[in-house]
């Protein structure tokens, strides 16, 4: 899979990855394009422009009897895997909002809406999924001065049905380390930071949030050279973590594993170093008080 994502999206970025993970076990199974053609009824050109994420869509049917060519038996291995291909052939929810979203933005929410786990490194903002719809409202007005009032709104709406991935039935479990920085910064004035700390407080208490504020007073730690970065992981074992990257104009995704592990254990040092779950409630109150 390239770094940058492609710009048609969400889809996109899903058959690269199911592609390359195909190409994979494959390989790994010792078969040739022939061997793989031969035994689904396609063309030895179909194996490898689903390898290379170049059609338009995957058929479940044909990419099951890959799986059980190449060896993947486990029932729920198989159905994950589907179920990741179905995804990669519909638009999700977020496309009726492309007018006010750039084209990269859709491949994030995807893989955000796909992962079972999501870790985060955020040293600037409250991480979107946490955000109140104040706080929201104030980040994107500031960052946003020439666009409409509408447009604004409507990326606020966007924002907020993203989280409600946090309260459906199987929610993914989300590990957050945020800097101090971020809840010293007052953002759209003292009663919204204030709410928005106090929305902290309450998401923490959910059993598949994980929250860790990195205080001053742990010095420098792993990532102070960095921005920040999210880390995809998913049920399918076939399916690669994924590390994303945002910048002003686009987005870098990484599924290499001497790339991703970098970003692991990163992520793994800053939760070492950083205060405890219930030392972050302490100092989510203490910061309260304050403002």
């Amino acid at each position: 899979m390239t770094d940058r994502a492609e710009r048609g999206g969400s889809a996109a970025v899903l058959r690269l990855i199911l592609g390359k993970q195909l190409e994979q076990l494959r390989k790994r199974a010792g078969l040739t394009y022939a061997q793989a053609a031969s035994a689904i009824g396609v063309s030895d050109a179909t194996i490898r422009r689903m390898e290379n994420a170049k059609v338009a869509r995957l058929r479940p049917a044909e990419v099951e009897k890959l799986l059980c060519l190449y060896g993947v038996t486990g029932e729920r291995e198989i159905a994950a895997f589907l179920q990741s291909v179905d995804e990669a052939g519909h638009r999700g929810w977020w496309h009726t909002y492309r007018d006010v979203m750039p084209d990269w933005y859709g491949a994030y929410l995807s893989l955000e809406q796909a992962a079972t786990q999501i870790r985060a490194y955020e040293p600037q903002f409250v991480h979107g999924l946490l955000q109140t719809e104040a706080y929201i409202r104030a980040t994107l007005t500031s960052g946003n001065p020439r666009v409409s009032q509408e447009a604004t709104e409507r990326r606020v709406a966007l924002r907020l049905r993203r989280q409600n991935l946090l309260h459906r039935r199987n929610p993914p479990h989300l590990w957050v380390v945020m800097d101090e920085t971020v809840l010293r910064r007052p953002v759209g004035g003292p009663e919204v930071l204030d709410a928005q700390i106090g929305h902290l407080l309450a998401l923490s208490e959910l059993p598949h949030v994980v929250l860790q504020i990195m205080r001053f007073d742990r010095g420098l730690h792993p990532a102070m050279s960095t921005g920040a970065f999210h880390l995809f992981r998913f049920q399918a074992r076939e399916m690669p973590d994924v590390v994303y990257l945002s910048g002003l104009l686009d987005a870098s995704y990484l599924d290499k594993p001497e790339d991703v592990v970098v970003y692991r254990e990163t992520l793994d040092r800053l939760s070492a170093q950083a205060p405890s779950i219930n030392t972050t409630r302490a100092t989510l109150e203490k910061l309260r008080k304050y403002i």
